[in-house]
Order: C-alpha cells, then sequence, then structure tokens
C-alpha cells in the first residue's frame, strides 16, 4: 500500500499514514507526494535526476481527495525547473507547492580528486525510537523506522509515497523528504513548550543516496522572543554524506487540548 493512492489523473486520496501529529497531513507527506510525482515523469522526459526540492506548505492539507498541477520552468539542456502544486479537489486554494530541480549527470575530470570513502553506518545497532502522534490515530511517522544514536537520527521508509515511486530505490529525493522534514524536531532546544511548524522544506543532494537508510545530523535554532527559528542538518546515507536539509521555523503555543501532547522530535519506544 502507497502513502497516497492514484484514483485519476493528478487525483490523489491519502490514506492514514499521510497525517501529520495534530489536524491535517505532514507536511513531509505532501512534499514527498509532490516530488515523488516529479520523479515518476523524469525518466520519460528526459529531466535527469531530482537534486533539489523546495516546498512551501501555504496552509494545512486536509485528508481528503487531493489534486495536482505540474508546470515545466525550464526544461533541455542539463538542468530542468518543475513546479508542482497541491490542491483539495473541491477547493481552489493551493496547500502546497514545490519546485524541483533535476540534472543530466555528466562526469567532470579533476586530477587528484578521488571520492572519499569511509567507514559504513550500521543503523539497526542503535534503539527503535517511536512517537505517538497527539490525535492518537495512524501517521507519517508510522510509515518509516526511526532509530537514532551517535548524534544521528535514522530513517528507513517502509511505505512507498505512491504506486511504483516513491521509494528511495524508484524516487531517492522524495523518499528523503519525509525523514528530512523531521529536522527542526529532531534538535529542538525545548521540550513539550510549543509548537514548531515549519512553512517550507528544502532538501538539496549532491549525491544519490544509497541503500534503505537515511540519517540526519541536525541541528536547531531559536529566538522565542520573535516566535521564529531555523531547523538544518547534514544528510546522510550508510557511506557518508549525501546532502543538506534547511526549514523556517514558527513558533506557537499548543492548542489548550494539545498541552499534553508528546513534543516533535523521536521518543524511545514503548512496548
Amino acid at each position: 500500500m502507497a502513502i497516497f493512492e492514484l484514483v485519476g489523473a493528478n487525483r490523489w486520496q491519502p490514506t492514514p499514514l499521510a497525517a501529520g501529529p495534530f489536524a491535517g497531513l505532514q507536511g513531509g507527506a505532501v512534499a514527498s507526494l509532490l516530488t515523488a510525482e516529479i520523479e515518476a515523469l523524469a525518466p520519460a522526459r528526459k529531466w535527469g535526476t531530482a537534486i533539489a526540492s523546495s516546498a512551501w506548505f501555504l496552509r494545512p492539507t486536509p485528508m481528503t481527495g487531493l489534486r495536482t498541477q505540474l508546470s515545466v520552468v525550464t526544461e533541455g539542456g542539463r538542468v530542468s525547473v518543475i513546479d508542482n502544486t497541491l490542491w483539495p479537489v473541491d477547493d481552489d486554494q493551493p496547500c502546497a507547492t514545490v519546485r524541483v530541480t533535476l540534472s543530466r549527470e555528466r562526469a567532470v575530470d579533476v586530477p587528484g580528486f578521488t571520492e572519499p570513502v569511509g567507514a559504513v553506518a550500521d543503523p539497526t545497532r542503535f534503539p527503535i525510537r517511536t512517537r505517538r502522534a497527539a490525535h492518537g490515530r495512524p501517521w507519517f511517522m508510522e510509515a518509516m523506522e526511526a532509530r537514532e544514536g551517535d548524534g544521528v537520527a535514522w530513517f528507513r521508509m517502509n511505505q512507498a509515497v505512491i504506486d511504483g515511486a516513491g521509494s528511495l530505490s524508484k524516487a531517492p529525493l522524495s523518499a528523503v523528504l519525509g525523514p528530512a522534514d523531521w529536522t527542526h524536531g529532531i534538535a529542538r532546544p525545548f521540550q513539550d513548550v510549543v509548537a514548531d511548524p515549519n512553512p517550507d522544506l528544502t532538501v538539496q543532494l549532491f549525491r544519490q543516496p544509497a541503500g534503505e537508510w537515511v540519517g540526519i545530523r541536525a541541528q536547531a535554532r531559536w529566538r522565542p522572543a520573535a516566535g521564529l527559528g531555523t531547523g538544518s542538518g547534514v544528510l546522510l546515507d550508510i557511506h557518508g554524506e549525501i546532502g543538506r536539509v534547511s526549514m523556517s521555523v514558527i513558533l506557537v503555543p499548543f492548542p489548550p487540548q494539545m498541552k499534553s501532547a508528546p513534543a516533535e522530535g523521536l521518543a524511545p519506544a514503548s512496548n
């Protein structure tokens, strides 16, 4: 089962695993859907490999039927740039949009340069971490396995974002976006005091990930007096660095009914 099911041309039905911790869908799930749709079209359109995605979450995306629309900004040559926007099927106000950069890889000979070789990481040696959503129902975190240790949070998607694509092997960038969306929560300075939604998400890859695991070495900075912050991090696979992630953070009080909700980030697995 995919996290989003195709129900018609550019029409999608989210499953419960697309939900966020409060109301609506998780931003990382939405960004993954929009990017996966572009990656699925890339081979036929000869756009190359997706190397960067910038998402803007314009308003909460409801758990309802959704429609998307792609727009080509530029294509041809070595670099293509494609936009994709999301609406509820019965609403004219968009919920989110992404801009994806794709490139045809071309080897460049640099005398004296060799690819760095490091030790292969084994995320399975760290404990599994889980977190329940405030609403108590299934949500996006359950679409992945999470582990944490030595300053790195590791994620392995166990569901495809969309049928036929959206896995790390078939749509690498979209599969990275879901884990990357947790960056600001992994390193949040304080727990259980405020909610910290991110209105945007940017991921850039200089190397395609190998294997099933995506790691994040995260950091976050808050300025409570302004209600603002940032999250950023180094992205890794088991062989080393693959890119970077960054997002803005908006600090808001927990709704009264959510005061006891667990904070963003990862909590130890409960048995």
